[in-house]
């Protein structure tokens, strides 16, 4: 279609799914227990660590969201969508925003967690990234009318940039990206000198945070050789988890798997991970959704024992959006994942593959791996200030706009939305009804944890 015609689409939209019907939300008079969606996730991880996952979602109302993205996509399903899919994050909550280091060696701002990524209504994500906001903002205390405020600020940033998006030539979109310098123009133009400071002391900090770093926070040496120190119940190496025999015979099947994973990569990506040879191995918690799901670290050397590369081989399991927008077109669920992250994000990690192997206890599993730190940094939600909470909104908002665009149509969505701020006042309104409805669901899995109905395990 014309661009006149794509625009003539995302109107007529707006017939059956008005923006003023984004703002009325109510659960379902048969919506799912969500206490039950927890347990039927937590069938299939590893029992032992289930109650790590219950512990860290008790904190708080946002750590209990950061969770609940099978919850939240069951009560997605029914509300009004405009009938325009890209493809979704699926989580994208402000936790799930941060800097990374991109193949050029330059500190980018991007979604960064794709364990549910689907194609679906854009909707979807913008609803779970301001509904974020609106939970976040209730953790420091204000007021609703300043909520409102941040709520309607991240739609803005993400309705603005669509606009601006959809006026641009396809490479374009496709090239751009938020890089160090124009994070730090922003946080100077918003905040000021002092948080500049901090910005440049945080970018220096994240740049120290790779392969050399994890080898010296992760490792130790017996016997004259490197491998993974055990940290129970958080990293427990391989050694630990079978009989030596048994290790041993698993360490032997190493070749065949990273040859499968090899596979997956391009062609100059494989030559570079040929330069690496295996050196071991553990199982390691990590998030707060994520706990329970199978996560390894696997030790690779290069020209020697000091030159280090940590790759993290995460299990990948159906996404909870999958009953209410359907399977992924591939069968390999960690591909789906890898598919997903290659499409939104500016630039992907240079590792980026996927598996699929038969585990300790005998089943087969799909796993997606990835190095394990590259400059990773992550904004501290919990400790902003009102104002920074308000701009953090915004740039997020912003960023998963572009996201969506490099693989939806940006003209569509942004005719949808228009110039005006109908659709930021109704989102505003839908984030804070759903985060009285995350606080009620949060009293509900701590009363299920003092019925001991759940068990938790706090402080790990």
């Amino acid at each position: 279609m014309s661009v006149a015609e794509r625009a003539a689409t995302g109107k007529r939209a707006r017939v059956a799914a008005p923006r003023s019907a984004h703002g009325a939300w109510q659960p379902a008079t048969d919506r799912p227990d969500p206490i039950a969606l927890l347990e039927a996730q937590a069938a299939s991880r590893v029992p032992e660590l289930v109650p790590i996952r219950y512990g860290r979602m008790s904190v708080s109302p946002f750590a209990f969201f950061r969770g609940a993205a099978a919850i939240m996509a069951a009560d997605l399903a029914p509300t009004p969508t405009s009938g325009i899919r890209v493809q979704l994050c699926g989580d994208a909550h402000l936790s799930n925003f941060g800097g990374f280091a991109s193949p050029d060696r330059e500190l980018i701002f991007d979604l960064n967690d794709f364990d549910e990524t689907l194609p679906g209504p854009w909707e979807w994500d913008l609803k779970r990234l301001v509904a974020s906001v609106a939970v976040a903002a209730r953790e420091h205390g204000l007021a609703r009318r300043v909520r409102k405020g941040i709520a309607r600020e991240t739609v803005r940033g993400y309705r603005e940039a669509m606009r601006a998006l959809a006026g641009w030539r396809t490479l374009d979109v496709w090239y751009a990206r938020i890089d160090e310098q124009e994070l730090a123009r922003q946080v100077q133009a918003l905040s000021g000198k002092d948080a500049l400071a901090r910005f440049e002391r945080g970018t220096a900090k994240a740049k120290r945070k790779d392969s050399t770093r994890a080898f010296a926070k992760l490792t130790q040496r017996v016997n004259g050789q490197s491998q993974i120190a055990a940290d129970p119940p958080l990293i427990v190496p391989l050694r630990d988890l079978l009989p030596a025999e048994q290790a041993a015979d698993f360490e032997d099947r190493m070749a065949r798997l990273i040859a499968a994973y090899r596979a997956t990569l391009p062609a100059d990506r494989r030559v570079l991970l040929d330069r690496f040879r295996f050196a071991d191995m553990a199982h390691k918690v990590v998030g707060v959704g994520s706990v329970g799901t199978r996560a390894w670290i696997l030790l690779m050397l290069g020209r020697d024992d000091e030159d280090p590369l940590f790759l993290q081989c995460k299990e990948a399991q159906t996404s909870v959006l999958a009953p209410h927008v359907g399977a992924s077109r591939f069968s390999n669920q960690g591909r789906r994942v890898v598919e997903g992250q290659r499409l939104m994000q500016a630039a992907s990690d240079i590792f980026l593959g996927w598996i699929r192997t038969t585990g300790l206890d005998g089943r087969e599993r799909d796993f997606y791996v990835r190095q394990l730190w590259d400059w990773k940094v992550s904004a501290d939600v919990e400790a902003m200030e009102p104002e920074t909470l308000g701009a953090y909104g915004r740039l997020c908002g912003a960023t998963l706009a572009r996201a969506h665009a490099r693989c939806g149509d940006a003209v569509a969505i942004a005719a949808y939305l228009g110039s005006g701020d109908a659709a930021d006042r109704a989102l505003a309104d839908f984030a804070e009804t759903y985060a009285d409805q995350n606080e009620r669901d949060h009293a509900a899995l701590l009363t299920a944890i003092e019925a001991g109905r759940l068990k938790a395990q706090t402080g790990v």
